[in-house]
């Protein structure tokens, strides 16, 4: 009775999950987007090392730095905001993996990775409810370096836009708290039928 053909509406409704594929090529378009910001990045920020003035001016404009008087050399806080925008860029490219493979594995179709040895480990019990958990405190992760980017720049912010990230970023976190707590409360009730 396993292997029994669906009747036609069935099969087509099931059939649908097919149409979630053009969506995670589109990530994975978009994570080549991010590789690609993250070298160009990093790229300045050697050159900028090595006293390119051009590339200076570029990671300046790109992390939003206006300082007081003009930088004409690379500082330790240039460098920090740069940094921390790679780590954010990563954060974000890990964010997408995890939404192209356990969504990929979840909603679309296994991948048959159960024997790879370059399987991640979270993919092994990744479910719908893991991979909710799993986003949140991703996103928590890339909130906090945004706000931490936020913080060190702060002379260019205005103390209306530095208070609406604090509350944006403690409103990540009381959501993740809730998703993990409801997900416990759920497997704490089916465990007990």
């Amino acid at each position: 009775m396993a292997n029994a053909p669906l009747r036609p509406l069935p099969a087509l409704i099931f059939a649908s999950r097919w149409l979630q594929l053009p969506l995670y090529l589109g990530l994975i378009a978009a994570q080549g987007v991010y590789v690609w910001h993250f070298l160009l990045e990093l790229w300045h920020l050697v050159e900028a090392a090595f006293g390119h003035e051009a590339a200076l001016q570029a990671l300046i404009t790109s992390i939003g730095y206006k300082p007081d008087t003009p930088v004409t050399s690379l500082n330790e806080t240039v460098i920090m905001l740069v940094v921390l925008a790679l780590i954010d860029v990563v954060m974000i490219s890990n964010l997408l993996i995890m939404v192209i493979v356990g969504g990929y594995e979840t909603f679309v179709s296994r991948l048959g990775l159960d024997r790879h040895p370059d399987q991640p480990e979270w993919l092994g019990h990744v479910n719908a409810s893991v991979l909710k958990v799993k986003l949140g405190l991703s996103i928590i992760g890339i909130s906090s370096i945004h706000l931490l980017k936020t913080f060190i720049n702060a002379a260019n912010y205005s103390e209306k836009v530095l208070m609406w990230q604090t509350i944006i970023h403690v409103t990540f976190l009381f959501s993740a708290l809730a998703i993990a707590l409801t997900d416990r409360l759920l497997h704490t009730s089916e465990d007990k039928h």
